[in-house]
């Protein structure tokens, strides 16, 4: 099929593959993670090492982030923030489960983002307590946010030359295309890597849910953009997750009689929103883990 016109690539017998789409992924908070603590270890007593020693060479009162730990790695308990205490008294740790619907903070962290014993469950959230109702330092799906909200955010350029870095690591993997959930900043940031002609990945940026008024209001639809950077759908959370426990069931988790998970979304809020969406030229894109979750959805759908 070649003529005088084709390139032609001798690959010496190698294997050749199409680029892969990645349909679900958290794009900024990736980018973040690539220069933060890496906590995907086996071991918590390996996690607390390594705070410390980043502890060791940040000056005191910064805030400390990481990322990818999973409990059912360790002793399947949930950490607590008087661990994080002893090797970090000085710093606000924030480190996020692997799941990314789990956060476990130390004291500092909770005192800057004034929570306490008083301190309600959000709503869609829980703040993880002792015996005594005092936090215990593991935050569930949205009470995330009462600790994320209060922590300094990098400016968009600053997430755009993370995203950089981050694209080499995705294309080290065999991705060239990414479907991303993250907020605001990451659109912000793709978009400035768009304009400087440094954005080396296909991206469809989904929106949250709780943009749907903004999105309809002015009058995005999916597919707006170009093949590069376009709008996709938007997202809801149904339930949790099944690491912390936070996917929404039907029947409770064994060993906890009174949690069957967490509710973000009811079905009824669900059938309001994508009816709103897809009247609108917007397909929706539904987080749903638990059996009780993907019931009320089916139902939705169906």
């Amino acid at each position: 099929m070649a003529d005088t016109h084709t390139e032609l690539i001798d690959l010496r017998g190698r294997l050749v593959l199409p680029g892969l789409t990645d349909a679900h992924c958290h794009f900024a908070q990736f980018a973040r993670t690539c220069a933060q603590i890496d906590a995907r270890q086996s071991s918590k007593t390996r996690v607390l090492q390594m705070v410390a020693e980043r502890a060791s060479i940040t000056p005191p009162g910064e805030w400390m982030n990481g990322h990818g730990w999973n409990q059912t790695d360790w002793d399947g308990e949930f950490p607590t923030a008087a661990e994080l205490d002893m090797v970090a008294p000085e710093h606000a740790v924030f480190l996020t489960a692997r799941s990314l619907h789990m956060a476990w903070v130390n004291s500092l962290a909770l005192r800057r983002a004034r929570v306490d014993s008083d301190s309600a469950d959000p709503p869609g959230g829980r703040i993880g307590r002792d015996a005594s109702g005092k936090p215990s330092g593991c935050l569930f799906e949205t009470a995330i946010d009462l600790v994320s909200t209060v922590m300094p955010e990098p400016t968009v350029t600053e997430l755009a030359a993370m995203m950089v870095a981050a694209q080499r690591a995705a294309w080290r993997v065999g991705l060239t295309g990414l479907h991303d959930y993250d907020r605001r900043n990451s659109f912000q940031a793709l978009q400035q890597l768009r304009s400087e002609g440094k954005l080396g990945l296909r991206v469809v940026k989904n929106i949250p849910v709780e943009l749907l008024h903004e999105t309809l209001a002015l009058g995005l639809r999916g597919g707006l953009g170009d093949d590069w950077l376009r709008i996709g759908g938007i997202k809801v959370f149904m339930d949790g997750a099944l690491g912390p426990r936070t996917a929404s069931m039907i029947a409770p988790y064994e060993n906890e009689s009174g949690n069957s998970g967490i509710v973000v979304t009811d079905k009824e809020e669900l059938l309001e929103c994508a009816s709103r969406a897809s009247a609108n030229g917007l397909a929706m894109t539904v987080h749903a883990i638990g059996d009780r979750a993907n019931h009320d959805a089916l139902d939705v759908f169906t």
